[in-house]
């Protein structure tokens, strides 16, 4: 892995813009919690200034990086390897250099995803039963390729402009199966998992509009937004009893993977970083 100066561990995050990320503040919390030495950056790069600054990363002394829009694609082609599961989603949201100086894509995305669920829900299973997937973009991609690559036996995909769902289900095959949008109420019968990875609800977006009348009362709702933490989805599925969890969890469980690859640790996603985040939402 590479370093900077002795033990000291430059990281940080690629996007443009930058200055919305929490991930400054996460990592910074970890890093003086272990008392290590190190320093994670905002990097604001513009999309034409990406390889050169990719290129610039061993030179300039750092561990890796993580990737955010708009950049998550274009990293995938700028790395010198790319972890399985970062290719099947399409793109990279962590760079880690080597000692050599390669660098290596991965995407923490996925195993943010379901640690957030196993998190709150610990007995979870992706083979409990049929998963309900709304949307179709970089969020739904993590989601997807997470639950098929861990048992799920029938993931029901459906997107607003369906040919993007088709495609999706296309591209990766079984067990994903696209479905009209306008089914999308019908699809939750015998659900054990729902996962709003569209826009809708986010704040600022309009807010999703979905029945649940039909989903089971034990099945696991999920919406990988975070801001804000309470979507009107996830107040629906509680005010109905279902189990919920927000999208909070997979930001941080992603930061922990990321945080372990590059300083070989493994931190704790503990209540009181939980605070200090929700603090700042």
């Amino acid at each position: 892995m590479s370093r900077g100066e002795g033990d000291f561990r430059l990281t940080g995050l690629m996007g443009w813009p930058v200055s919305h990320s929490r991930s400054p503040r996460i990592h910074g919390y970890w890093i003086e919690r272990y008392g290590l030495k190190g320093a994670y950056v905002p990097l604001a790069v513009r999309p034409e200034r990406l390889p050169d600054a990719m290129k610039g990363l061993s030179a300039l002394g750092f561990a890796g990086c993580n990737a955010t829009i708009p950049h998550k694609e274009a990293v995938l082609r700028l790395v010198d390897e790319v972890d399985p599961i970062a290719r099947r989603i399409g793109a990279v949201n962590t760079v880690v250099v080597g000692s050599d100086g390669k660098l290596t894509g991965r995407n923490t995305d996925a195993v943010g995803f379901i640690e957030s669920l196993r998190e709150a829900v610990p007995a979870w299973r992706a083979d409990a039963g049929p998963a309900v997937v709304l949307g179709a973009g970089g969020g739904a991609r993590a989601v997807v390729a997470s639950l098929a690559e861990r048992g799920a036996r029938e993931i029901r995909l459906l997107n607003r402009t369906p040919a993007r769902a088709q495609a999706l289900a296309a591209e990766f095959g079984a067990p994903i199966a696209a479905y009209p949008w306008e089914q999308r109420a019908a699809a939750l019968a015998d659900a054990a998992l729902l996962v709003n990875a569209t826009s809708q609800g986010m704040r600022g977006q309009p807010a999703l509009e979905l029945s649940l009348e039909r989903l089971p009362a034990r099945a696991l709702v999920c919406d990988i937004v975070y801001i804000p933490m309470e979507t009107p989805l996830l107040a629906a599925a509680r005010s109905r009893g279902n189990p919920a969890v927000g999208g909070l969890g997979m930001l941080l469980y992603q930061a922990r993977a990321a945080f372990e690859a590059w300083f070989g640790v493994t931190p704790e996603v503990s209540p009181e970083l939980r605070r200090m985040i929700e603090a700042t939402i």
